[in-house]
């Protein structure tokens, strides 16, 4: 049923959408809301929100709520007539929308006719011919032709009587709207009509100068004061369409009969055609609205005058006619999104006293008789006269008195013309002031904060010279319209003093769907000036052509609009930029385009300025802009005229800093000047001057600013340079300084000029507890040492690389010796641990590739870590860390308290606002906290919105380190953000705030974009306002009302970093690694709930967090960990199986799914009766094996991940398989034997042997199961295989934290050799028969715990040597007597060869030892064969036996160097392969071995034996291996050989048997540079051989 007969309230979802493509909303949002089930009832409550959250536009959105509430106010309007909710009424497509219209109409239709006029949709676009139109009474009886079966309004409203003048003007409007091609609601039209329009200077052609269609002129007016013109105003909108001589008659009657009134009077005047005139507006035209008329030949009009005046007039008045008639002017008038051209077309009247004194004009008009087809005069000559507003004949008995009284208007008219041409003085514009208050709303500066976007055209030599303010305003990007800007325009200027990336429009175009911080980065938006060349770039090889304006528009304007869009709808929010269209050549449509857009986008003129030296420029542009916005309103926000010279002093004398060059010290103890140019470049530092600050004008800083910034420092806010240039200049008191402070200035002296060992980079480590003040102190340093060191602060968002390039470009900048440059102190804060570490790696590296000896430290890096336990942190490092936490000393403490007076003498100060620096003066201790967050609660209003905000903020900063809600976030939850036209913002969001809420936040600027945003004053607070909080709601619950908050989750600006936030409060996991207390299986937040409210509550938040954030895997995988955690795992099966359908390829979910089935099956073991039925037994059997299946699966997805090294999938599958061991031989079907063996299991498994009672019902489970032996032998392998190349010591002393549910994590070496032993006992039965008696050796030498090389090793690492000897003496007598009789596996000869060096470590003596020889031979099949399938041990195995030995290489020999480096090769290639992209300091390579004095395998010492030489506890020894002082010490000279070797071109050579062998160096910076010999100690590594304490031989 059509939803034109149907009450609204009864509409579905095509009612709706068929109402939508009526009124003209585009099809894609059609669409979307009928997905969204949008109804009839629907559509009543819809509002502006869900329309944005579903993407529309905001013009859209516009439309579809204007025409909603239209249509629901007329139907409520006609409620009493049994009309409600009938959509006929709406009826978009009607002649006219006038109730009283209707009303008299509906009296003439007959009662089976519908009231409406229905035009098929085929048929709305064919214009005029597709209305029958209703002749007016002042038309020729011609009449339109209406569109074949198109109903006529004769047809529709009665019979076919003579039109009343309510009928013409529904001909007339419903002829424009055909006319126009364009179908427009009632509402638009009188929302547009009230905008008004500016009249054409009389007498002037500006061809600048065009109207706004639907605007509305004054209207018509008479006489006023002879000199202002009177106006009269015809639509034309019939005659339009009448053929030449029709029009020409039309058009010439009209002008004559107004030219002659006005003439006769002596009055200026202008006729309008094109505009509404009050007879012929309706409903859906207001008087005086411009609506133009297509103008396809001028001369049309033209020739209409000249022919008609000669034919008028009396020949005595015609030279005075054709004076005082000026020719047609044709204004076009313009419509935003069009291409359709039309015009008013305007007659000036101006009868000079000196043309028309004493003459009367009278005429004959013209009038076309179709009959004759020719244009007639009136016989009688008619004088005419202006009344009112009206053009009016004189009546005979009127005429005598108006003649006599002809004179007196001739004085009159000579009157007005003298005075009006009198000098007088034009005031000229306070331009100056009215820039100031433009640009900066009246302050005494501009805002170092506001960013600008400059929208400019080409720029002339002069100009050029006049834009040095641009120089010094942060211009964030740049919409350049001049194709040579980069040659000779502005840009070349510009590049001389700041750095940009050039862009064109389509780069914004985003065709990969980058996500906005991914677009950001990749354009390199805030790194430097963005500077977007519109329309061509001249110099450009990839020919990027300048358009014409049409094919700009249909090739460019698309880009233009996406780029706008993402500036002001995704990256910068509304008051933190400005739009500045610098007009200094003529103006063209795209520029125009451009503002049409940026106005749309910003929702007015609030934020945007206009500057133009010329008037012409500037009034092109205007006309044209007058589109979207008023001439008025345009003006306002305009400077016009200024020279722009006096632009740029006038903008300069604003600057809140002087010109004042920023200076770096150098290494002859001088200084040089940073060039801003330079300075850009390094974009990813935060470069700290010797004269920081000294360019700020202190004078314009009042007493109260000053006192505000030391004030908001002391609130919560991090320290700036400023506080601390203030405090210098003592106009505010000193910066406390903690004790703290001077622990990091006497690490920092003993790096620099201590007798340590040292390298190229050193690190300094500052752990402290939140909110104590280790970034002050991170700073504070550099403040202080800013003219003996370079200092930077990092900006840890780039990437390490691009830091780094850019600090040693810092280091080398301006110094004539870069090897001697000064060291370079950086600022990490926050640092995280990887991110540290990788900076370091890469620094020393750089400094190796330029030859910079580690002679002086050239970096140090200084990073500042939150932590709840930064003494535990500082002890694992304490020779280069420092902890900071809340207690005070007594000298603190007394400092703490004298800034406090200080402040209670300033005026108006509110202890309040300071809380912060109170609760630190009080050492954080819980009982003050507590109290302040009790009493700050008694004024708390628990149902507001600001105080639903303040409960999301502080469940966020007590959970997530460093979080934060933007303030655009903010304002838009509690419903703020409109603008109006004239720059007042409707609201402030602080005077938005309870005065609870405005003393906890802190409203901070994110470094890289300057987004604004809100904390909590501190965590601890923000703990306890959310503990006393939870009393009234849940945590839970708050988080359930945080994800509902559709408005803060599709918020577009700083998106990206709050859904960051809270995928953090829900999934990241505390780890002492990071500083946190303890490490825990969930993160915190849901934990709290699990503790403190239950499991089933934290399983409903994660679901909800599941489907408000796009059903993301991760919540998916934490929902199926905190399933099987609490033992729920079907449940947990399920949500590991959605994870996995999402990510199918990621190896932690795929090992996440191997966990679900691993704790399920160990459930059901540990938990298993002694009556288990068999089908219980196949089921527990089967959960152990999709264990086992799933782990294999993340091991392969592993290997594909390039930037993770993730072996839980073999650890998994291990303790899996070894549990099911366990759990099948304590089944009845494989009874022990009398030895009390695993006998039957073990046939089972190894041989074809299957026990009759599970033939049948395991059959699907006996392939499987015979796998399993070889399926634990293979991840035992790869585990072996893989510790054997990492420093994996990470609590290997520590028994409190390696627990054995995560040994595999923390000693991975006792975890292995444990599962070995542990595998290797079920396969070691004596019964077995002959075949598998070689298999049960294997087993037993896996028992021994010498089945791989890392359990061979560990056995070297034994407390009692004695021990380890028997197991190693045992493991050689389970191999054949003549291994090179007995051909061994690959993998048994390697275990083989590396006990007997192990033996030979432990017990030289032994009687098992093979010779040195021997071992060389049988190694010699890893040599000949060249092939890749043999491991890393093989290779690690030759470099050990083929190194040099004095006693069996005493000639030269080629074929062992050629071992040694295809060995080394092999070994760095498997490395690679092994290392993917990970992080340094996940690459600390172990060791194994160092060259000794002996000969044979005793020349070869084990890493373990020179700890046992070092004295200490395990940290001390840890930090004589880290700093090198473990090669000081006697014991370790006496033990070990140092080798002597060469340098040459950076890397490190030793003589091998007869040539060169390339070393690693340990530290890259540690090789002297040039050519030296060197000596140094040898390593011996799965990644080669390593050079250990180089030095310069002497």
């Amino acid at each position: 049923m059509d939803y034109n007969t149907l009450p609204v309230g009864d509409w579905n979802e095509c009612h709706v959408s068929a109402w939508l493509q009526c009124i003209g909303i585009k099809e894609e949002y059609v669409k979307k809301l009928s997905e969204e089930e949008v109804t009839g009832p629907v559509l009543k409550k819809i509002n502006d929100s869900f329309l944005k959250n579903i993407g529309m536009k905001k013009g859209q959105i516009h439309i579809l709520l204007c025409e909603r509430n239209e249509l629901l106010e007329r139907l409520s309007k006609r409620t009493g007539a049994g009309q409600a909710d009938n959509p006929i009424f709406k009826a978009p497509k009607t002649s006219s929308d006038s109730s009283n219209t209707i009303n008299t109409q509906e009296k003439k239709v007959n009662s089976k006719i519908p009231a409406i006029v229905k035009v098929p949709a085929e048929k709305k676009e064919s214009g005029l011919k597709s209305i029958q139109i209703t002749r007016p009474k002042n038309v020729s009886t011609s009449q339109v032709t209406s569109h074949q079966n198109a109903a006529s309004e004769t047809d529709i409203f009665g019979t076919a009587e003579e039109p009343s003048r309510e009928d013409t003007e529904t001909s007339v409007s419903t002829l424009i709207r055909a006319e126009n091609g364009k179908s427009h609601s009632v509402h638009e039209k009188r929302v547009k009509a009230l905008t008004p329009s500016r009249f054409r200077p009389f007498s002037t052609q500006d061809i600048n100068f065009k109207y706004v269609k639907n605007t509305v002129l004054s209207p018509e007016t008479g006489v006023i004061n002879l000199i202002t013109p009177c106006h009269e105003y015809k639509s034309l909108a019939n005659a339009i369409e009448l053929d030449r001589p029709q029009l020409q008659a039309k058009f010439a009657s009209e002008v004559i009969r107004f030219a002659s009134a006005c003439m006769n009077i002596r009055t200026n005047g202008t006729i309008h055609f094109g505009v509404m005139d009050r007879f012929e507006g309706d409903k859906d035209y207001e008087h005086g609205q411009i609506i133009g008329v297509p103008v396809r030949n001028k001369d049309v009009y033209v020739d209409a005058l000249d022919k008609n005046i000669v034919k008028c007039f009396n020949k005595s008045e015609q030279e005075a006619a054709r004076n005082c008639i000026r020719p047609p002017v044709f204004i076009e008038v313009i419509e935003k999104d069009t291409q359709d051209q039309h015009f008013v077309v305007e007659v000036d009247i101006e009868p000079s006293s000196s043309i028309v004194k004493g003459k009367i004009f009278e005429i004959c008009l013209p009038k076309f008789n179709k009959d004759s087809n020719k244009t007639i005069y009136e016989k009688t000559p008619v004088l005419y006269q202006r009344l009112k507003a009206n053009s009016e004949p004189v009546k005979n008995e009127e005429k005598k008195d108006f003649i006599l009284g002809l004179q007196e208007r001739d004085v009159r008219r000579a009157t007005a013309e003298s005075s009006n041409h009198e000098d007088f003085r034009k005031t000229s514009p306070d331009s100056a002031r009215k820039l100031l208050v433009l640009l900066n709303d009246g302050k005494n500066y501009i805002d170092n904060f506001l960013n600008y976007i400059l929208v400019t055209n080409r720029c002339g030599k002069e100009d050029l010279k006049f834009v040095n303010f641009l120089m010094r305003m942060n211009i964030f990007c740049v919409l350049d319209f001049d194709e040579d800007s980069n040659v000779s325009g502005l840009h070349a200027n510009y590049k001389e003093h700041h750095t940009t990336n050039l862009h064109f429009l389509q780069d914004f175009a985003n065709k990969s769907q980058m996500t906005t911080n991914e677009f950001k980065k990749h354009l390199g938006l805030f790194d430097n000036t963005c500077w977007i060349f519109c329309n061509g770039r001249s110099d450009y090889l990839g020919k990027e052509e300048t358009l014409d304006e049409n094919t700009w528009i249909r090739t460019k304007k698309k880009y233009l609009k996406k780029a706008i869009s993402f500036f002001c709808d995704e990256l910068l929010p509304k008051g933190s930029f400005m739009v500045l269209f610098l007009l200094c050549s003529p103006v063209e449509k795209p520029i125009v385009d451009t503002f049409h857009e940026f106005y749309t986008e910003m929702n007015g003129m609030d934020y945007i300025l206009c500057i133009s030296e010329s008037k012409e420029n500037y009034e092109k542009w205007a006309n044209a802009a007058q589109a979207s916005c008023s001439i008025e309103t345009l003006e306002q926000r305009s400077i016009v005229g200024m020279k722009l010279s006096h632009v740029d002093a006038t903008i300069q004398s604003m600057m809140p800093s002087a010109i004042c060059p920023r200076h770096l010290p150098v290494s002859t103890k001088g200084v040089c000047a940073l060039l801003t140019l330079e300075e850009e470049k390094m974009f990813s530092l935060e470069i700290l001057c010797t004269n920081q600050c000294d360019d700020i004008r202190l004078d314009l800083l009042s007493t109260q600013e000053v006192e505000e910034i030391e004030r908001t420092f002391y609130q919560g806010r991090r320290v700036s340079w400023k506080n601390f240039w203030l405090a210098d200049k003592g106009s505010c008191g000193e910066v406390i300084e903690r004790e703290a402070c001077r622990d990091v200035h006497k690490i920092l002296d003993d790096i620099l000029h201590g007798n340590r060992l040292r390298y190229s980079v050193a690190k300094l480590k500052i752990f402290h507890h939140p909110g104590s003040g280790g970034s002050t102190i991170g700073r504070q340093v550099l403040w202080k040492r800013r003219k003996d060191l370079r200092c930077a602060v990092v900006k840890s968002t780039y990437p390490v690389a691009t830091v780094c390039q850019h600090a040693v470009n810092f280091r080398e900048y301006d110094e004539n010796d870069i090897k001697n440059s000064l060291p370079v102190l950086l600022l990490v804060e926050d640092y995280d641990e990887d991110y540290f570490d990788e900076l370091k790696h890469y620094l020393m590296e750089a400094m190796a590739a330029r030859r910079v000896h580690s002679t002086k430290c050239c970096f140090i890096l200084m990073g500042c870590k939150r932590s709840n336990v930064p003494e535990t942190l500082c002890k694992a490092s304490p020779l280069d860390a420092v902890a900071v936490t809340h207690k005070l000393s007594e000298q603190e403490k007394h400092l703490f308290k004298t800034k406090i007076e200080n402040f209670e003498e300033q005026k108006d100060f509110k202890p309040g606002f300071i809380i912060t620096f109170v609760l630190m003066s009080k050492e954080f201790k819980e009982t003050y906290v507590r109290e302040f967050v009790e009493h700050w609660m008694e004024g708390i209003d628990l149902s507001s919105p600001v105080t639903n905000l303040i409960r999301y903020v502080t469940l966020l900063n007590s959970y997530v380190h460093n979080s934060y809600i933007s303030l655009s976030h903010c304002e838009a939850f509690l419903g703020l953000g409109v603008y109006t036209e004239k720059r007042l913002r409707e609201y402030d969001f602080k005077n938005n705030l309870s005065e609870e809420a405005r003393l906890i936040f802190i409203e901070l600027r994110e470094n890289t974009t300057y987004i604004s945003c809100v904390q909590i004053i501190h965590h601890l607070v923000a703990k306890e306002i959310l503990h006393q909080l939870s009393g009234s709601q849940p945590q839970s619950q708050i988080a359930m009302n945080l994800l509902q908050e559709k408005v803060l989750l599709h918020h577009r600006f700083g998106q990206e970093e709050f859904i960051k936030f809270i995928r953090d409060l829900f999934i990241r996991r505390d780890k002492k690694s990071r500083g946190d207390n303890t490490d825990s299986l969930f993160s915190p937040f849901i934990e709290h709930i699990c503790k403190v409210e239950n499991c089933g509550k934290a399983i409903e938040v994660l679901k909800t967090a599941y489907e408000c954030l796009g059903k993301d895997a991760f919540f998916a995988q934490q929902l199926a960990r905190l399933h099987y955690n609490y033992e729920k795992f079907e449940d947990a099966e399920y949500w590991a199986g959605v994870a996995k359908s999402h990510l199918p390829n990621d190896s932690f979910i795929l090992d996440t799914e191997g966990q679900v089935y691993r704790k399920w099956f160990s459930f059901t073991v540990d938990n298993k009766t002694d009556e288990v039925t068999p089908d219980e037994v196949i089921q527990m059997i089967e959960i152990a094996l999709k264990a086992m299946k799933c782990f294999r699966a993340a091991q392969q997805a592993a290997k594909a991940e390039i930037d993770s090294m993730n072996n839980a999938g073999y650890f998994g599958e291990v303790e899996v398989g070894c549990r099911l061991l366990k759990f099948l031989s304590t089944l009845e079907v494989f009874p022990k034997n009398t030895q009390g063996e695993h006998s039957e299991l073990v046939r089972y498994l190894l041989t074809d042997y299957i026990p009759e009672e599970i033939k049948k019902p395991w059959e699907k489970l006996h392939s499987r199961l015979k796998g399993l032996c070889q399926n634990i032998y293979t991840a035992l392998d790869w585990i072996s295989e893989d510790l054997s190349y990492f420093q994996t010591d990470k609590n290997q002393n520590n028994e409190d934290e390696a627990v054995e549910k995560e040994e595999h994590v923390y000693n991975p070496r006792r975890w292995l050799k444990r599962q070995t032993e542990l595998y290797g006992k079920f396969f070691t039965s004596e019964s077995l028969t002959v075949p598998e008696t070689k298999l049960v050796k294997q087993m037993n030498i896996y028992k021994y715990g010498g089945g791989s090389v890392s359990t061979i090793l560990s056995l070297l690492s034994d407390s009692k040597d004695e021990r380890s000897v028997n197991k190693l003496e045992k493991i050689i007598s389970l191999y054949p007597d003549d291994p090179q009789k007995e051909i061994l596996q690959d993998a048994d000869l390697i275990n083989y060869i590396l006990c007997h060096i192990t033996l030979a470590c432990l017990s030289p003596g032994s009687s098992k030892l093979l010779p040195f020889r021997t071992l060389r031979n049988l190694s010699s099949r890893y040599s000949k064969q060249r092939r890749t399938g043999f491991p890393a041990s093989a290779y690690f195995l030759l470099i050990l036996l083929y190194w040099p030995d004095d006693a069996l290489d005493t000639e030269s020999n080629t074929d062992k160097d050629a071992i040694l480096i295809s060995s080394l090769q092999s070994m760095k290639h498997l490395y690679d392969i092994k290392m993917k992209n990970i992080a340094p300091r996940k690459k600390r390579i172990y060791t194994h071995f160092f060259l000794g004095k002996g000969t044979g395998a005793g020349k070869l010492v084990h890493r373990t034996k020179i700890d046992k030489l070092i004295k200490g506890s395990l940290n001390e020894r840890r930090m004589k291996w880290l700093y090198g002082d473990v090669w000081k010490l006697n014991e370790v000279h006496s033990v070990l050989k140092r080798v002597t070797g060469w340098t040459a071109k950076g890397k490190i050579f030793a003589q091998g048997h007869a040539g060169a062998i390339p070393i690693l160096p340990l530290h890259f910076d540690s090789v002297p540079p040039g050519n030296e010999n060197v000596t140094f100690y040898l390593g011996f590594s799965f990644s080669g051989l390593v050079a250990y304490d180089i030095e310069v031989k002497k």
